[in-house]
């Protein structure tokens, strides 16, 4: 059978959802902006390498700080019921979880409803060429039935760029590292242009990357539009066949199975 064969389930989202997306992004810009322009986003790293931190390496280890940082920067927004974001929680996830950390924004023209994103960092080196330049952002399948379960899944990936530099501690005789934020971006995946994604069959059921996550272009599209186009991508690898496809779409629920 080919792929138009199969009756696929058709995950229709809420109308309201492009508002949705669009208010999550503007909050999240605004507050990782807010974080810049007031100084708060510098992250010291004291050691007692005597020749300071390996700057030609930095980036392998910058993910986990610019995760925490992003995370401890919207935690202490929601602290305050009265911020002006809306934000009203902050959830760390695990390790193996598809996002880094999950925001609940209320709608200031309806305070009654809630939005939930859940928001993948990626940090890249501002000084490194191609640094975190085409990064995984989660699996396949995972992302796949992620849509189908819940149409009106917001995920949305906040590229953020960094910088490191050392200073001398005149009292230890060492240098002290500074990790800074130095610009963003922040996009919701749905909306991702089709050039701009791409597949890796490695790993499980393969990966979903960005191509370039420093240039992305927007193509507004409805949840079953973009589950096509994941399907697309997994099919044209030659490493996958509609088999392969369709023991993935039995086993997730993908597709109308005949009565």
């Amino acid at each position: 059978m080919q792929y138009s064969d199969y009756k696929l389930k058709n995950p229709i989202e809420n109308k309201d959802y492009p508002i949705w997306s669009a208010y999550a992004i503007e909050k999240i810009n605004k507050i990782v902006q807010k974080a810049i322009d007031s100084g708060e986003n510098k992250i010291f790293i004291r050691t007692n390498l005597k020749m300071g931190l390996p700057m030609e390496n930095i980036n392998k280890i910058a993910g986990p700080f610019i995760e925490a940082w992003a995370y401890e920067t919207f935690l202490a927004i929601s602290d305050d019921p009265k911020n002006p974001y809306k934000l009203v929680n902050v959830e760390a996830k695990e390790r193996l979880y598809m996002a880094d950390v999950i925001l609940v924004f209320k709608l200031k023209d309806n305070p009654e409803q809630f939005i939930n994103a859940e928001v993948d960092v990626k940090a890249t080196a501002e000084d490194i060429k191609d640094s975190g330049k085409s990064p995984n952002i989660t699996s396949y399948a995972r992302i796949r039935t992620a849509y189908v379960e819940d149409p009106d899944y917001l995920f949305i990936i906040l590229s953020i760029k960094h910088k490191v530099y050392a200073t001398k501690n005149f009292e230890t005789k060492m240098f002290d590292g500074i990790m800074e934020v130095t610009s963003f971006n922040a996009y919701d995946l749905k909306y991702m242009s089709s050039s701009d994604i791409s597949y890796n069959p490695a790993l499980g059921t393969g990966q979903i990357q960005l191509r370039d996550i420093h240039y992305v272009d927007v193509e507004k599209r409805t949840t079953f539009e973009f589950c096509k186009l994941l399907d697309t991508k997994y099919l044209n690898s030659s490493k996958r066949s509609i088999n392969d496809w369709y023991d993935l779409a039995s086993k997730n629920g993908w597709i109308k199975e005949d009565v």
